[in-house]
């Protein structure tokens, strides 16, 4: 068994430490604009995966194999398609949600709307396009998509409720001190 050096632990330490945020070192505006290039990279990968399925798609019709031409021949592996579309729409939709939250207050922020939400619907129309209908329940889909934002605005509400609490108990504590 190879023994390691303490000296390659520690240069190995401090350079996964290098390339992590740090609030003294690193700014708000390059953190956000690095969280937008990840997220776009997750947003045209998961799209085009979600296009254009792994294996390609079926070229012609076959009765007895049970497959029609322009659906994807990965759906053929009912559960293995099953969660990879799953799990590639969820990607799809949390990174739109990361695109839309940081463009917040752009300028153009309507016209990143927009074209987010065609995206969506792009992705949405293809996905059911080449998709064999027996094989994916739609409606599990449209929940997956909804995951992240719903998730966002529970952890807002939350957010919200817990600074009203917090504020409730100071006027009462200072309520109380005074009489």
């Amino acid at each position: 068994m190879a023994q390691v050096h303490p000296q390659n632990t520690e240069r190995s330490i401090s350079w996964f430490k290098r390339f992590q945020y740090d609030k003294e070192r690193d700014s708000p505006n390059d953190a956000r604009n690095a969280l937008l290039v990840i997220a776009t990279l997750i947003a045209a990968v998961t799209f085009q995966a979600g296009v254009n399925p792994s294996g390609g798609l079926w070229q012609g019709d076959n009765v007895q194999e049970h497959h029609a031409a322009g659906r994807a021949i990965y759906a053929s592996q009912k559960h293995p398609y099953y969660v990879f579309l799953m799990s590639n729409t969820l990607a799809f939709s949390a990174s739109l949600l990361v695109i839309t939250s940081l463009t917040y207050k752009y300028p153009f922020h309507f016209d990143i709307w927009v074209a987010t939400a065609s995206m969506i619907v792009t992705y949405a129309s293809a996905i059911f396009a080449v998709t064999p209908h027996e094989s994916v329940h739609f409606r599990y889909l449209l929940i997956t998509a909804s995951v992240p934002f719903i998730t966002r605005f529970l952890i807002q509400m939350l957010k919200r409720c817990s600074n009203k609490c917090q504020k409730d108990e100071e006027i009462g504590g200072e309520t109380s001190q005074s009489v």
